[in-house]
């Protein structure tokens, strides 16, 4: 499989296979926001767009980064979150990274996202598809994101070798910049244990697939029958 590993400003054209990867925290939210129960999540591209999508369906929920905001039901955080009964609704994401990067690559025929909690299922579904080359979007920093880097190598490395160890990607994951304004504050809407959340590996049974749906960017889940007997709780 031959890969590239790009960030969203690096993107020319529309890749084959994307795997758009925000750890920190938008596509660790994603993945509680199903486990939740949420149905779908809508990934506006902007926070006017976020809000009047919630205007016309109330029973939406909004969900954006940084502090509680009017119009707004959540924030972008996955300790937040999972105390959340999000049964049957549909979510909208607005998120300063995650949310754009996968919009960047709308045009791809595949296009899943990703993040540490849904890693196998995610190297599962590109072994699966057979894919022959595949884009890794590192979101964060302008594609320096060193957290997105390592969960995207990872992946990556799962995807060609199922016996590739989490270990070394994880300790680049938590010793990266985010982690560290998550820990210490320097971000808002933050639960003290965003971090480990992000960094569990293989918590949820399933892939995330991005597909465009009547002009919205719809993410969706897509279980993976192997991963099934793993308990999502």
């Amino acid at each position: 499989m031959d890969t590239r590993f790009l960030g969203i400003a690096d993107l020319v054209e529309a890749p084959s296979v994307a795997v758009v990867v925000d750890v920190m925290r938008a596509f660790t939210v994603a993945a509680w926001a199903f486990a939740q129960g949420a149905e779908k999540i809508v990934l506006a591209e902007s926070l006017d767009e976020a809000l009047a999508l919630k205007a016309r369906h109330p029973d939406w929920a909004a969900l954006k980064d940084g502090p509680p905001a009017p119009g707004f039901d959540m924030v972008n955080s996955p300790g937040l979150l999972r105390s959340v009964d999000l049964g049957g609704r549909t979510v909208v994401q607005k998120t300063t990274a995650g949310t754009v990067g996968a919009l960047a690559v709308k045009e791809a025929p595949l296009v899943l996202c990703a993040s540490f909690v849904v890693a196998e299922a995610t190297a599962q579904l590109l072994r699966t598809r057979k894919s022959d080359s595949v884009t890794f979007v590192v979101t964060g920093d302008d594609g320096q994101a060193d957290e997105d880097l390592a969960c995207a190598q990872y992946i990556a490395r799962r995807a060609a070798e199922a016996g590739t160890d989490a270990a070394e990607f994880l300790r680049r994951a938590a010793a990266s910049s985010a982690a560290a304004e998550l820990a210490e504050g320097v971000r808002q809407g933050v639960h003290p244990d965003d971090v480990a959340l992000c960094l569990e590996v293989d918590r949820f049974p399933f892939a995330m697939v991005a597909t465009w749906e009547d002009s919205l960017m719809v993410l969706r889940p897509h279980t993976m029958p192997s991963l099934t007997d793993q308990d999502p709780a």
